[in-house]
C-alpha cells in the first residue's frame, strides 16, 4: 500500500474507537531488529504546543526494550479485516515468535522507524516524556486492584507526532 502525508489537524480520527476500540500496533526499532505490541490504551491529543500521543506499555513487554533505546516508534491503525492479525500482536511475544510474520503483516520503513503497509493510518511519534505509573499515585485506588493484580504498572509515554501518513 501507499501513503500520503496528512496534517494531523485535517484527521476525523476519533482516539475512542481507533484505540480503544479498534486497537493499534505500537512499533520500534529499525530494518535489522524491531517489534511490535497491540495496545487498546492510549490518547492523542495537544501537549507544549505539539500533536502528541500517549502511550502505556507494561515493563514486560518485548516492545518497551525498543521504545527506550529508540528516540522514534509508530503508532499503526488498521481496519476491521486486520483485527486477527492485532490480536496474533497482542499475544505472542517478538522474544518467542516471528509474530509480524505470524499476524500476516508487512513492515515498511518511514523516517527511520518501522510501520506496516496494511495500516490505513500511521503515526511516527517522537519520545518527550516517559514516566513510571507506581500506585501511591493512583487517587482511584479501584485501578490498583483491578488492572495490576501481577502489580506490573505500566509506563506512560507522551511523544510528539512528527507526521501522519495515511493510506492513499
Amino acid at each position: 500500500m501507499s501513503f500520503k502525508e496528512v496534517q494531523a489537524e485535517e484527521l476525523q480520527f476519533n482516539p475512542f474507537t481507533r484505540i480503544g476500540s479498534d486497537w493499534m500496533l505500537i512499533t520500534a526499532g529499525d530494518k535489522e531488529n524491531f517489534n511490535t505490541m497491540t495496545a487498546s490504551w492510549g490518547g492523542a491529543g495537544v501537549l507544549w504546543g505539539k500533536n502528541t500521543a500517549t502511550c502505556y506499555i507494561r515493563p514486560q513487554r518485548y516492545t518497551k526494550e525498543f521504545i527506550d533505546s529508540n528516540d522514534t516508534f509508530t503508532l499503526s491503525f488498521f481496519g476491521p479485516d486486520y483485527r486477527n492479525a492485532l490480536n496474533i500482536c497482542g499475544t505472542c511475544s517478538g522474544r518467542d515468535c516471528s509474530k509480524v510474520e505470524k499476524a500476516g503483516l508487512t513492515p515498511c520503513y518511514l523516517e527511520g522507524t518501522v510501520a506496516f503497509e496494511e495500516a490505513n493510518l500511521i503515526f511516527v511519534c517522537r519520545k518527550l516524556y516517559k514516566d513510571d505509573m507506581p500506585p501511591e499515585n493512583f487517587i482511584a485506588m479501584e485501578n490498583d486492584a483491578k488492572w495490576y493484580p501481577n502489580k506490573d504498572y505500566h509506563v506512560m509515554y507522551i511523544a510528539e507526532i512528527l507526521k501522519v501518513f495515511a493510506a492513499d
